[in-house]
């Protein structure tokens, strides 16, 4: 069994210039599946309100959501490295609330470590949790508990101001204790100019070829959605098409009788069948003629072993 992957080997395999590996996943198949694949870092993230649980933003998830999925994920993954997401409202309070919140999600899911959103305002609290044992990964860029804020899913950093502000986000986390940093939608040269900065792992989504790792959502390079194809994501498969065609042929197969076959199907003796046929009453019978069969079954000899 491999060992699993700490953050003092994330650490390692930046210092190697070995790009890290992070996808989504959200139960114990999708782990398990990840996990086997050799993927270094699974993200219980919380974009789970948004592909599973049908919300239109990650806003409405809550710790109770993130500690049911955390838990199934954990089950799955015996060597990827699994962080949770710290759901909105969860931490904003303070390092107070953000360390109860934080002790929960470890103690309750199992997981090795969290995350949370934001730069320099997060930065005492990545700080408070690292003190107290609870290993931090940070989120700057297009943070999306801070969508509104943003008016939308837009890249950040686009000016000398705002890539400034991002560059000392970055650097005030990995300052706090952060072991890694996500940069997302990100403008390429701006997140390769992070990650030489800074001392940690950097990984991208939407942020070029440049950072430390990449990670990406399960659903978006799997090809689940029609609807939803991010310009940062690549499809490395069309799962939902194979999903829909196979949920297809299954209903057409069940109408036309052609499913299940003898090959599905499963039979008995024929000798219990006829005692079972003695023993089940007519509607004009009643079950005094099941009783007296049993107690002919049972007086009769066994049979005698085939020699």
């Amino acid at each position: 069994m491999a060992k699993p992957v700490t953050v003092l080997d994330l650490q390692a395999m930046r210092e190697q210039g070995k790009p890290i590996t992070m996808v989504t996943a959200y139960d114990y198949p999708t782990a398990k599946l990840a996990d086997e694949s050799g993927i270094d870092l699974i993200l219980v993230g919380d974009t789970l309100g948004m592909v599973i649980l049908g919300y239109d933003s990650t806003l409405p998830v809550t710790m109770e959501d993130m500690i049911h999925h955390g838990r199934a994920v954990v089950r799955g993954a015996k060597r990827a490295h699994v962080v949770v997401d710290m759901p909105f409202g969860s931490y904003q309070e303070g390092w107070q609330q953000a360390l109860h919140n934080a002790t929960r999600l470890m103690k309750e899911t199992g997981c090795s470590s969290v995350k949370l959103e934001g730069g320099q305002r997060s930065a005492e609290t990545v700080h408070k949790l690292v003190e107290a044992g609870i290993p931090v990964m940070g989120h700057v860029g297009l943070t999306p508990q801070s969508v509104n804020q943003f008016g939308g899913f837009r890249v950040q950093g686009k000016t000398p101001r705002d890539a400034v502000h991002l560059i000392t986000d970055a650097a005030a986390l990995a300052e706090a204790g952060a072991y890694a940093i996500v940069l997302e939608l990100v403008p390429t040269a701006l997140a390769h100019m992070i990650t030489q900065r800074v001392k940690v792992p950097t990984i991208g989504i939407g942020a070029g070829p440049f950072c430390s790792g990449q990670v990406q959502v399960w659903h978006d390079i799997l090809g689940l959605y029609d609807d939803l194809k991010p310009k940062h994501a690549r499809r490395f498969a069309e799962v939902g098409e194979q999903i829909k065609a196979a949920l297809t042929e299954y209903r057409e197969q069940v109408q036309a009788g052609a499913f299940p076959t003898a090959a599905e199907s499963f039979y008995m003796d024929e000798r219990a069948l006829e005692l079972i046929r003695r023993m089940t009453p007519s509607d004009e019978e009643d079950m005094s003629e099941a009783e007296r069969v049993m107690r002919e079954v049972e007086a009769a000899p066994a049979p005698r072993p085939v020699e």
